[in-house]
């Protein structure tokens, strides 16, 4: 079992001890992506925008390892505030096209950064 790191400038880099995702097997692994904006590392303005900024980080994750939105298998979402379900699942559902991941939908104390939206996923390569 050989893994292979994933890593792309078009998503934030790690602000941890681990990597952006990891591919074994032909199943890859992202990490956590928060809504922080590549560019600048800075999170981006309210829960809507960082839902969309940490799908579109997803995203391009996906992409580095060679998969996209449609391999995803299962999905964790994890919210500052489950006040905000609605419009995160709203904005969740926009980037798949036909069937859904498995998913969970989890209220935390704290997230990284201040972030108040993380979402990560296991797909197939």
């Amino acid at each position: 079992m050989a893994k292979e790191v994933i890593f792309t400038d078009k998503a934030p880099a790690a602000v941890g001890p681990y990597i952006q995702a990891a591919k074994v097997n032909g199943t890859v692994y992202c990490s956590g992506q928060l809504g922080l904006v590549p560019e600048t590392g800075v999170l981006a303005e309210g829960v809507e925008a960082q839902a969309h900024q940490a799908m579109k980080n997803m995203g391009a994750v996906l992409a580095a390892a060679g998969s996209d939105y449609s391999k995803v298998i299962k999905t964790t979402i994890f919210l500052a505030d489950m006040h905000d379900f609605a419009l995160v699942n709203g904005i969740y559902e926009s980037y798949f096209q036909g069937a859904f991941p498995a998913r969970s939908c989890v209220e935390v104390a704290k997230l990284p950064k201040g972030g108040l939206v993380e979402v990560e996923c296991i797909a197939e390569a």
